[in-house]
């Protein structure tokens, strides 16, 4: 079971516990988690996470296609989470928007991350 989070903090349910995620939510918080963490930064889980703050140093004409290779590796350990699309939003101010399309059990589910 996984746990609500919320600017990275667990989310109490007001009766000493923490509130619990079951379905497409669950699904939905483990793939915020594997793509805001940063891939390697964890000694113990080094193949944890995303290279998508990665994305800043390359130039815009290639940042489509390696945001597209980084979700798909960082989404890889989810056997039951297919991509079928990612695309990318890039803002005047630098940053950089991701939205993966994807597929739980038959059902279309999409994430946005800003990078």
């Amino acid at each position: 079971m996984e746990y609500l989070m919320r600017d990275g903090d667990y989310v109490s349910d007001g009766l000493g516990g923490l509130v619990g995620l079951t379905g497409v939510q669950e699904v939905l918080q483990r793939v915020l988690f594997r793509l805001q963490a940063r891939r390697g930064a964890l000694p113990f889980l080094p193949e944890l996470g995303s290279q998508l703050y990665l994305l800043g140093r390359e130039k815009p004409g290639a940042r489509p296609a390696l945001a597209q290779r980084y979700v798909v590796q960082a989404l890889e350990p989810e056997t039951d989470v297919s991509v079928t699309g990612v695309t990318l939003e890039q803002q005047g101010d630098g940053r950089i928007w991701i939205t993966a399309e994807l597929e739980w059990q038959g059902e279309p589910v999409s994430v946005s991350v800003k990078v």
